[in-house]
């Protein structure tokens, strides 16, 4: 959404800093920008009707009520505003405030330090989703939505995937893209999976997801294939459908059929689904690594699985989660924890995914980390099958 179509709030008590931010969301082409000079001056704003807030910008260290207080209050509004913390505070200090809004409900879309720079402050907008699509509309039809209506959507062909790139930092090479399941839904539009996923994993149904984003996704590998673009695919896949028996033969024979390499399709599991004790499960991730397909640990780092646990998977790709990554350039507590998770992938001689690249300072953090590969918004947002060709093409021009 342009930034010309948004209303800013900037609640700021140092003028020349206001000022400043000012200037730069003015540059960069806001034209709704509402000034606050403390936290009380920002709240009545806030809870004005008619002053319609998509983002407001929250300096911390205030006197009267500081940035926490406002949060606070706003955590119990019900007016959804996505909000930005401003600090020149240390960064650990930062990190502690980043994870008490988060734990308030509030939208954090995250952190500039002062003084922010363009590009900080653009990435962080670009984050911004307007109150009436993408993740509120998702939460809204997720408290609506029955099984059977997802069942319904699911043989009416409704569910396709979606595909975010994932490229090699030290050459800029497409690496490969993940698929992300997405609900076309005739009435809501595009709908997120944590609006049906829970639903479908609670009715014991994921098994009917899963087949339709690995079949499309092997459909999808195939088409890259002959479009003269060998680009491997990774999909994502729950506990349910691995713990069934002969998963792992009948995944195999899926992929062959569309004549697809074993070496071009990863399979991620998360984190959390490596405590697993089902037997069937680790056999068939052992099956799908003997038959050549690779294995990613997904939202690494968000679990409480121990090392032992993760060592009984197999698997070939780290991928650390965006919690880590996003603020660690700037953050000595995240940078340490980042470069402890690579540092394990290196030692293990598996290749690191960071997820949540938004930044050229991100993306040259990582590099300096020796990560492998890079996923996110500077790279790409998720899209459609049909837009992978010409998106592929034109980036490989730079590289």
């Amino acid at each position: 959404m342009p930034l010309a179509d948004l209303t800013c709030l900037v609640v700021e008590d140092n003028e020349f800093q206001r000022r400043w931010l000012v200037a730069m969301l003015s540059n960069l082409g806001a034209n709704r920008i509402v000034e606050a000079d403390d936290g009380l001056a920002g709240l009545a704003i806030l809870q004005d009707p008619q002053a319609a807030i998509d983002i407001c910008f929250i300096d911390l260290n205030m006197p009267g009520m500081d940035g926490m207080e406002l949060i606070r209050h706003m955590a119990r509004s019900a007016n959804p505003v996505s909000i930005v913390l401003s600090s020149a505070l240390d960064p650990s200090l930062v990190f502690s405030v980043e994870s008490m809004s988060q734990a308030y409900g509030v939208n954090l879309l995250g952190t500039i330090t002062k003084p922010a720079t363009p590009e900080e402050l653009t990435a962080i907008i670009n984050r911004y989703t307007p109150r009436d699509a993408g993740r509120t509309i998702a939460s809204q039809v997720a408290k609506t939505v029955t099984l059977e209506e997802i069942l319904q959507g699911l043989q009416e062909d409704q569910f396709t995937p979606y595909f975010q790139p994932k490229v090699e930092l030290a050459t800029g090479k497409v690496k490969g893209v993940e698929a992300f399941a997405r609900w076309e839904h005739p009435e809501h539009g595009i709908i997120a999976a944590d609006a049906f996923i829970p639903v479908l994993e609670a009715g014991g149904k994921m098994d009917q997801i899963s087949w339709n984003m690995i079949r499309k996704s092997a459909a999808t590998c195939r088409m890259l294939h002959d479009a003269g673009h060998p680009v491997p695919i990774s999909i994502n896949l729950a506990s349910q459908p691995l713990s069934e028996l002969e998963f792992a033969d009948h995944f195999a024979a899926c992929m062959a059929a569309h004549g697809i390499e074993p070496s071009f399709i990863t399979i991620e599991i998360t984190e959390s689904a490596s405590r697993t004790e089902t037997p069937v499960f680790l056999e068939n991730l052992a099956r799908l690594r003997m038959k050549g397909f690779m294995l990613a640990v997904d939202d690494y780092g968000t679990g409480d699985a121990s090392m032992q646990e993760q060592l009984r998977i197999p698997f070939s790709e780290l991928k650390i989660d965006r919690s880590f990554v996003v603020g660690a350039s700037h953050n000595e507590a995240l940078g340490l924890a980042l470069a402890s998770c690579l540092e394990l992938a290196q030692k293990l001689k598996r290749e690191s995914t960071a997820v949540g690249v938004e930044t050229r300072q991100d993306w040259d953090f990582l590099q300096k980390l020796g990560c492998t590969n890079a996923q996110g918004y500077f790279i790409a947002k998720p899209m459609d099958a049909k837009a992978l060709p010409g998106w592929i093409e034109e980036w490989s021009q730079f590289f």
